[in-house]
């Protein structure tokens, strides 16, 4: 199956979360499929809170059992006013009880989530992976073609473009992305803390943005902070000491001592969204199809709905003999992303704009507001 001149069902660009889950997904679909993706250490030590939806799509695959014991359950959401305005919003607090659940998700470290899709990915006799880059992605009218960086060439009928936010796949398919600058950054970083977190993630909100306290497994948290993007690089200059205490005077110590961990990420804020969700044998799943703040843990879900909904629209065209990437099967996925994006983009985008008005509420409504789509 190692020869160029094999033509594959699907073709997939990018070995990250969602390009795995999509290529995994989409060979549990019947899809003779290829994995274009460079296999890498994974040294990032950025988190993810998957939501309950994210949780049942990774048992279907097979994966969740692999890292569950790495995660931490999130139990409780708690949202407090740290504005220090005279009049304030009250405290917020959601349990996954009062819904019937044990836990809203979980919070993961993204290098487990990987390990676990790459063990995955090993397992499957009908995915082939290429450990290259795209280099070149030409689409046609039967087929597309990858040319890759040590100069060979794949062929499939339908390619997954999950090749993050510059993506290739996404600029040779013609699609145009429409991007909305927020005047904000993100730092993230993970923390170290002497007491129980108690499965409760904290979101602090300031004038400028939310600092959330998110439960890692043991004794530990990840920390997404947002605000203006120069208050956002003067705390990822500070040294490990200083951000430590910075981190705890902002948690007003509801976790005690406070150290922080190795790795930091600092990043603008934007919302991005494509034209088109798919075209001329281009379908886009994650970064390269919708990038969002991270407020109400919605990017990588939304990745992996896309790698799901990609996959039973393939697995019906192939069922019925259809080409999967053909324009009406592409329309078909246009039109079962179009309404979940959409709508949590906006969702996302009105959170994040009432947690810098006055209005208090708002600010009610905003709580009410996150804890719908984080469900």
């Amino acid at each position: 199956m190692n020869d160029a001149s094999v033509a594959f069902d699907v073709a997939v660009v990018g070995g990250g979360p969602a390009g795995l889950a999509a290529a995994i997904a989409l060979v549990q679909a019947g899809a003779n499929t290829a994995l274009i993706a460079r296999r890498a250490p994974y040294a990032d030590n950025r988190t993810t809170a998957l939501l309950g939806g994210s949780i049942d799509f990774l048992h279907e695959l097979g994966i969740w059992s692999q890292c569950q014991d790495k995660a931490a359950p999130l139990q409780t959401m708690r949202l407090v006013d740290d504005t220090g305005r005279l009049i304030r919003a009250p405290e917020v607090r959601f349990s996954c009880q009062e819904i019937g659940l044990d836990a809203f998700g979980y919070n993961i470290e993204n290098s487990a989530l990987i390990a676990a899709l790459e063990q995955r990915a090993a397992e499957l006799s009908r995915l082939t992976r290429f450990d290259d880059e795209a280099e070149t992605v030409s689409p046609g009218d039967t087929m597309v073609t990858v040319r890759t960086g040590n100069g060979e060439t794949r062929s499939a009928r339908l390619l997954i473009g999950a090749d993050g936010r510059q993506s290739l796949c996404r600029e040779a398919a013609g699609i145009t992305v429409r991007r909305r600058e927020l005047n904000q950054a993100a730092l993230t970083f993970n923390i170290s803390h002497s007491r129980s977190h108690c499965g409760i993630s904290t979101e602090f909100h300031t004038q400028h943005g939310p600092c959330v306290f998110v439960p890692l497994h043991g004794e530990r948290c990840s920390v997404v902070w947002v605000g203006l993007p120069k208050e956002a690089e003067r705390l990822s200059l500070l040294s490990d000491d200083e951000l430590s205490e910075a981190a705890e005077k902002q948690s007003h110590s509801i976790l005690g001592r406070v150290r922080v961990e190795g790795g930091r990420h600092l990043f603008p804020l934007a919302i991005e969204r494509p034209a088109q969700f798919a075209r001329h044998r281009v379908a886009l799943v994650g970064e390269a199809a919708h990038v969002v703040p991270p407020i109400g843990a919605q990017g990588l879900n939304m990745g992996l709905r896309d790698a799901g909904d990609i996959a039973v629209i393939v697995r019906e065209a192939l069922a019925s003999g259809e080409d999967p990437g053909a324009p009406e099967i592409l329309s078909r996925y246009g039109w079962a992303r179009r309404g979940d994006i959409m709508t949590r983009t906006l969702a996302i985008d009105w959170a994040n704009r009432s947690l810098l008005n006055d209005f208090l509420p708002l600010q009610s409504l905003r709580a009410a507001g996150l804890h719908l789509i984080c469900l």
